[in-house]
């Protein structure tokens, strides 16, 4: 298992600010709840390898294509 294998799951994402200055990823799905909080310098960390993730996904697709 890795970051390539496909799966049939269904979640919902939530990303907002907490009432203690965090940042808060929440992800919800199949009976669990995962709520994850980072400082705001590693929400802009995160990001931007968010951003980067889409470039190099979208030169894949365009190789592909």
């Amino acid at each position: 298992m890795g970051i390539d294998t496909e799966r049939d799951i269904e979640a919902n994402m939530q990303i907002g600010p907490t009432d203690q200055g965090m940042v808060r990823i929440f992800i919800e799905g199949s009976g669990i709840e995962i709520p994850m909080d980072f400082d705001p310098d590693e929400a802009d960390e995160i990001a931007e390898e968010i951003r980067a993730a889409a470039i190099a996904a979208r030169g894949f697709t365009k190789r592909k294509g």
